[in-house]
């Protein structure tokens, strides 16, 4: 039986978005193409007919979860008060794929690795629309330095054992953005 565009359209929209998931909770490795597809409701053997390898699996999901990401508000300190947060930290499946996944990248393909550049580049120019600075580089300066004390941030939480330790991170990220765009309020 013959599966219209309609259908191969959704069901490769239902295994990227599988993919993401699993990927960002158990990362590439622990991540089989059988887990994928039974995540999507769909065989095994239907794989092939979508992607030519595991490997172009990763590097198409990295390129779907990343231009799907919800867009960034344009305070950084509401959009710091949610990605530095317990919840986000939990939801490793559900969050940000740079967090989860970015060490891991460093070691895959050459597509992969493009994948995250490109979102990398579009986070960078998102977070610069909003950032403070009286000129174009100043304010890329801070959305760069944002961008990466949000995921170092994120990613020492959820490293860590102790609770604690965990929360104070979060807090202490979200009060240095905050000096650095002025709001004085939002220190722990």
């Amino acid at each position: 039986m013959k599966v219209s565009r309609e259908q191969v359209a959704e069901n490769r929209r239902r295994i990227l978005a599988a993919a993401g998931r699993l990927f960002r909770a158990r990362g590439f490795e622990a991540v089989t193409v059988s887990d994928v597809m039974t995540a999507a409701g769909l065989t095994h053997g239907g794989f092939y007919g979508y992607f030519g390898s595991k490997e172009d699996l990763i590097a198409a999901a990295l390129a779907d979860v990343l231009a799907t990401a919800s867009p960034m508000p344009r305070d950084l300190d509401r959009y710091a008060e949610a990605y530095l947060s317990a919840a986000h930290r939990e939801d490793r499946a559900g969050g940000c794929p740079v967090a989860a996944l970015g060490a891991e990248t460093i070691r895959h393909s050459s597509k992969a690795r493009a994948a995250m550049t490109d979102g990398l580049r579009r986070q960078i120019d998102r977070l610069s629309e909003g950032a403070g600075g009286a000129d174009p580089e100043t304010r890329r300066q801070s959305a760069i330095g944002s961008w990466a004390t949000l995921v170092g941030a994120m990613v020492l939480a959820r490293i860590s054992d102790d609770a604690k330790l965990s929360d104070e991170v979060l807090a202490q990220a979200r009060a240095w953005i905050g000096r650095q765009n002025g709001d004085e309020h939002n220190h722990p």
